[in-house]
């Protein structure tokens, strides 16, 4: 679609007229989840540091947001370790991030 920018159309009208979705978001958030189980499972040294605190100052300014946080208000679940705890299960992880990514972002 050529679209002119005199036009004045926002972005949600065109994907309505090409009767498409964004996906990027949606792709995104599959792979860090397919990710993050593969890491958890392990129980090695990338478990630690994705589940665990480190000692030190604390950084200035607001907190940025933990991938572990995302993920969780993605699937809708409440906390980051009742999704450490679905992660155990390879197939049960697999049909939840299947289940996530057909409500969108």
């Amino acid at each position: 679609m050529r679209i002119p920018w005199t036009a004045k159309k926002t972005n949600k009208k065109i994907l309505t007229e090409a009767q498409t979705t964004r996906q990027l978001m949606t792709k995104i958030r599959k792979r860090q989840a397919k990710f993050v189980g593969h890491v958890i499972r392990r129980n090695q040294l990338e478990h630690l540091v994705t589940t665990g605190k480190f000692d030190g100052k604390r950084g200035r300014g607001r907190p940025r947001e933990k991938m572990l946080d995302s993920l969780a208000d993605w699937m809708n679940i409440e906390k980051p370790s009742g999704m450490i705890r679905k992660m155990s299960c390879r197939v049960g992880w697999r049909s939840l991030i299947a289940h996530a990514s057909r409500h969108g972002t």
